[in-house]
């Protein structure tokens, strides 16, 4: 009998609302949740505005052991963790903890805790040689990506495969492919999936700085994000976090889940071309698109709505529209395009899932959340980008793709658990 993934729970952490519910009507009303910079003196950088989380860890359910043990994205990720497990039905020791495993995925993990205690030890940049007697003794976690998992794995009880991917801005579409690879090779039943960043930190913002990929428009933050219009330039920096509980659709029905969406096909390829740079043809995430299209045994025109990368920098917008195109062929222009980054910016890591977590809610909810800021498109990004305003239009298979430094090209589809089958 043939294995499937589907995700029967989502726990969100995003700007503009802590939760899945909230995550949903922020995209829906087409809200950005982009402000200027809180966290720290931006002014000294040449971008200042970010998607901050409204995140209060105590409120959200984290004792103070845990908020001192764990940096911020692994906070997020346990919060989203337990929410999906909830949303889910699941309680740690309702499967076999053997066969129930853990994937989680970052780009830039303990960024903020290593930025903070470099300062510490170091007397603010003032030596060379640090004194690591003034670290704390959770150092050793922010220098080790495992932690993340691990943190994830005691909320779900999980002793299974354990896992952390680290594919820069396609790790959250990678490490949801990953889980779903696990449970359809029967590796695992359950698996706790996703990926969490909160790299809103000097050090990020001067490094994003040096290679002008941030917007530098501070005056109005709201519409500084701005993906496929004329006067885009440059994303906005996120953070946020995006959980899943994907299981193997036969035991999902049997245990009566509510089941969001299967995962069909995905595909991931690079470029081998740029560290930062692509080209503008788009072959490498049409070819990631067409693999997964393959893998889910579904022709192009079975695509009711593609969420994108949409980083709203000159040459992504361009690369991604006719990548969509190279891909989809005619039905490209039939096929609504939107962008959430345009709301909750790019938390790098993180975005892939957060962008699963909104393509499996239009699926449930047969609204497509809206491009916001996008007044004047670009002549060269001459798709439908659903400018503004959400729309109701029932969706049964969404394409989500992500586009990474390093020349990373990652494509995953959805479906609706019922309406497509086969």
């Amino acid at each position: 009998m043939t294995r499937r993934a589907v995700i029967t729970g989502i726990g969100v952490v995003a700007p503009g609302g802590i939760g899945t519910k909230q995550f949903w009507s922020l995209l829906t009303a087409g809200t950005p949740a982009t402000r200027a910079i809180s966290f720290f003196d931006a002014s000294p950088f040449r971008s200042q505005v970010a998607a901050e989380c409204d995140f209060d860890p105590a409120a959200a359910g984290l004792s103070r052991q845990e908020v001192r043990r764990m940096d911020r994205f692994a906070q997020f990720a346990v919060v989203a963790a337990r929410e999906a497990m909830a949303d889910s039905g699941l309680a740690a020791g309702d499967s076999d903890p053997a066969r129930t495993g853990v994937a989680m995925g970052s780009a830039v993990g303990s960024t903020m805790s290593l930025d903070r205690e470099y300062s510490v030890v170091s007397d603010e940049g003032r030596r060379w040689l640090v004194d690591d007697a003034h670290a704390v003794p959770q150092l050793y976690n922010y220098y080790v990506p495992s932690s993340l998992a691990a943190e994830v794995a005691w909320v779900a009880g999980a002793e299974g495969p354990t896992s952390v991917i680290s594919t820069g801005c396609t790790s959250g579409i990678d490490v949801v492919c990953h889980a779903a690879d696990l449970i359809t090779d029967g590796s695992a039943d359950v698996m706790i999936a996703g990926a969490s960043d909160a790299p809103i930190s000097p050090i990020t913002v001067a490094c994003f700085d040096a290679i002008k990929a941030t917007t530098p428009r501070n005056d109005d933050p709201g519409t500084a994000s701005r993906p496929f219009d004329r006067s885009r330039n440059g994303f906005v920096l996120g953070e946020g976090a995006a959980v899943f509980v994907i299981e193997e659709e036969q035991r999902a029905r049997r245990r009566g889940a509510h089941i969001y969406a299967t995962i069909r096909g995905f595909a991931t390829r690079c470029n081998a071309f740029h560290m930062t740079g692509l080209r503008p043809d788009g072959k490498d995430m049409a070819e990631a698109i067409r693999a997964a299209l393959d893998e889910a045994r579904l022709d192009r025109t079975a695509i009711g709505y593609v969420n994108a990368h949409g980083s709203a920098t000159k040459q992504n917008d361009i690369h991604e529209t006719a990548a969509v195109k190279l891909s989809l062929g005619e039905h490209a222009y039939a096929t609504p395009v939107s962008s959430i980054k345009s709301m909750i910016g790019h938390s790098l890591g993180a975005i892939g899932a957060l962008e699963i977590a909104a393509s499996a809610l239009v699926i449930e909810n047969s609204t497509i959340p809206p491009t916001a800021n996008l007044h004047e498109p670009d002549p060269a990004c001459d798709l439908d980008y659903v400018p503004l305003v959400a729309r109701e239009q029932r969706t049964d298979v969404v394409l989500s793709v992500g586009s990474g430094f390093g020349g990373f090209q990652s494509a995953i589809l959805l479906a609706h658990p019922e309406r497509v089958r086969g």
